[in-house]
């Protein structure tokens, strides 16, 4: 009797942990986000991701320069694209991938790695699929929370503080 006294108490343990895991997401101080949309080619993109904000903090101390970022917070952020495209005209095959990038003041680096399903800091260069560059700009208004936005005609931005990267998917 106590057998299943002790079993019964660890299965709802290990029960309440797992949905308490899954609801704790929404009160993260980075809560998750995602965006998605169709493009011309009939590619769906989206990307899953968590949003960091900046509390008082430069965006450097987050995302520091020159060295690679998880570009968001928590789990690694998620690029998937249901066709084959093209990131800034080089070939990404359709699938899923984390996204890291090597932030610069003239330019950032964005990475699409193979191993989508991991914590974000932990990024292998020996994994990575494509890395694009492309030139940072301002922001047209500050933004206290980073952000990834998608247009009809493939442009993903990222905003944050006041700067804003994009890069074109077709």
């Amino acid at each position: 009797m106590k057998r299943i006294l002790i079993l019964t108490l660890i299965a709802g343990l290990i029960t309440s942990f797992n949905v308490s895991a899954q609801q704790d997401k929404s009160k993260r101080p980075s809560p998750p986000a995602k965006v998605s949309q169709t493009l011309a080619s009939g590619a769906a993109i989206s990307i899953d991701y968590s949003q960091p904000s900046l509390k008082g903090r430069p965006l450097s101390q987050l995302a520091p320069e020159g060295k690679v970022w998880r570009t968001g917070a928590n789990e690694a952020t998620v690029f998937e694209t249901s066709r084959d495209v093209k990131i800034e005209g080089k070939t990404l095959p359709a699938g899923k991938y984390s996204v890291y990038s090597i932030p610069g003041e003239k330019e950032w680096t964005i990475i699409f790695n193979k191993t989508w399903n991991q914590w974000g800091t932990a990024h292998k260069a020996e994994d990575d699929v494509l890395r694009v560059k492309v030139k940072p700009g301002k922001a047209p208004k500050f933004a206290e929370v980073m952000a990834f936005d998608i247009n009809k005609a493939g442009k993903v931005s990222l905003t944050w503080a006041d700067t804003q990267v994009d890069f074109k998917v077709q």
